[in-house]
């Protein structure tokens, strides 16, 4: 048994680059940093920074241009492939190892303020600071009577 998979969530560290090839399909290339922390032996804080490239095919590779850009959140589903090229320049053959993306989600949106929107409770802050209004659903305080619903 076999199996080729890798799983990323991460920040693009680029804007996404929309081609097309001959044959018409559209192809998307971007690349995505994800980071690690982890204490030493010492217990000293350590960070890493790891980045990935992606290639997308299609429609997947249409939305990804049309609505990520650089520091967008994103979660990625795909398979690992290395290709090979000689360039031109020097002679010398080239390697490039990416995730073909098979499925996607976009992540948390930032607002204009910086953040993120989880869909939960504002946190409090000892700080006030100006944010844009956030449309919200009025419920009836009176409890509803199953009798009432039409079905």
């Amino acid at each position: 048994m076999y199996l080729n998979k890798a799983i990323i969530i991460g920040n693009l560290t680029r804007d996404p680059d929309l081609k097309s090839l001959p044959s018409g399909i559209k192809v998307t290339s971007f690349s995505i940093a994800t980071n690690r922390t982890w204490k030493d032996k010492n217990g000293a804080k350590q960070d890493a920074t790891e980045f990935h490239n992606i290639v997308a095919f299609g429609k997947q590779a249409e939305l990804i241009a049309q609505y990520m850009k650089k520091g967008s959140s994103i979660y990625v589903e795909g398979r690992m492939q290395t290709r090979s090229w000689d360039d031109k320049a020097t002679g010398e053959k080239k390697y490039r190892t990416e995730i073909i993306l098979e499925a996607f989600q976009f992540g948390p949106r930032t607002t204009p303020g910086g953040g993120s929107y989880s869909g939960g409770e504002p946190k409090a802050d000892n700080h006030k600071e100006s944010s844009p209004e956030v449309d919200t659903i009025q419920y009836p305080e009176e409890e509803s009577n199953p009798e009432d619903i039409p079905f």
